[in-house]
């Protein structure tokens, strides 16, 4: 069973992001903000879940949430400032549409850049140990695949409506065979070594 907050003083935020590794796309980050009692027995990383659960989780996260937000930067903003700071950017634009005035942040991963001056907790495998977390693992997950959904019909030879613009085998050679699009990640290099293959 999840947690359902880190501390118990303030009002807290729990932030994850979606899309990091991907050759395409946006990374997209959301925040998400739960009553300090709340329980959700279904919710669990994003990664851990079908889409299917994701999708039908992600209208209770929302309608149950005292406040969440989703945010994104662009594949040209991550080329100009690296994946890293895209992902603490996207985090922290989610973290500035909240209306509800978050005190403490709770976010997955091990780094993070100060958001204003509110304290945070960085917390490794956090969305599959607090509830904030997951659920912010989710939204961001869901509202990126279906970004990515949407943009699939204008270019079909890069499979994004199945790998979501992830460096699966074709995704590749997609981009070996024919080139980039004005999505694609410039300065992420198809053949390298780290890029996982899926």
């Amino acid at each position: 069973m999840l947690l359902s907050t880190f501390q118990q003083d303030f009002l807290e935020a729990g932030c994850d992001e979606a899309g990091r590794g991907c050759l395409a796309g946006p990374v997209f980050a959301a925040a998400v903000i739960f009553p300090p009692d709340y329980c959700n027995p279904l919710l669990n990383d994003s990664k851990q879940l079908s889409e299917k659960k994701r999708m039908a989780l992600r209208p209770i996260i929302e309608k149950e949430a005292l406040d969440f937000a989703v945010a994104m930067v662009s594949a040209e903003e991550i080329d100009r400032i690296n994946i890293l700071n895209a992902s603490f950017l996207a985090m922290h634009r989610a973290l500035d549409q909240l209306k509800q005035k978050t005190a403490y942040i709770i976010i997955d991963g091990n780094r993070f850049k100060p958001y204003k001056e509110i304290p945070y907790q960085c917390i490794v495998k956090g969305d599959g140990k607090y509830l904030s977390i997951a659920a912010a693992s989710i939204l961001a997950k869901t509202y990126r695949d279906e970004y990515m959904d949407a943009l699939a019909p204008e270019f079909p030879k890069y499979d994004w409506l199945s790998n979501k613009g992830y460096p699966t085998i074709k995704h590749r050679n997609a981009v070996l065979t024919y080139g980039s699009t004005p999505h694609h990640r410039k300065t992420f290099k198809v053949t390298e070594p780290q890029l996982k293959l899926f």
